[in-house]
């Protein structure tokens, strides 16, 4: 499977999309875990980091409807939210019911031909 974008930076974070993962980084100085992924800690500014599986679940933070087709894969209109992950970072992400803000969310996997799937959230039943 060809991983998209083909940034090295971003590579391990679409294996572990390969794998149904949702990985973030997480500083071996300090422990403050961040995404997108970075070469330094933004705490710290450790040059350290490592990957590590989060539990998958979060917060709505913000939420607004998308109008106009981004990619082949999802046909307006979409709602798009940023969900505060339990570890601590917030991830702009695709969200699949029409969770309020504070709702407390947990991931699922969109399939995608040919592409690792794309995370998205929707309440926790």
């Amino acid at each position: 499977m060809t991983l998209f974008p083909d940034d090295p930076m971003l590579r391990e974070y679409w294996e572990g999309c390969v794998a149904e993962q949702l990985r973030i980084q997480r500083c071996d100085s300090c422990g403050h875990a961040q995404f997108y992924p970075r070469p330094r800690c933004l705490s710290c500014g450790g040059a350290t980091l490592s990957w590590v599986e989060a539990a998958g679940s979060g917060t709505v933070y913000s939420a607004t409807t998308v109008w106009r087709q981004v990619i082949p894969e999802l046909d307006p209109p979409y709602r798009v939210g940023l969900v505060d992950l339990v570890e601590g970072p917030r991830l702009l992400t695709l969200l699949i019911d029409e969770s309020p803000l504070g709702a407390v969310v947990s991931i699922r996997w969109i399939p995608r031909d040919g592409r690792p799937p794309l995370p998205a959230f929707a309440a926790t039943l």
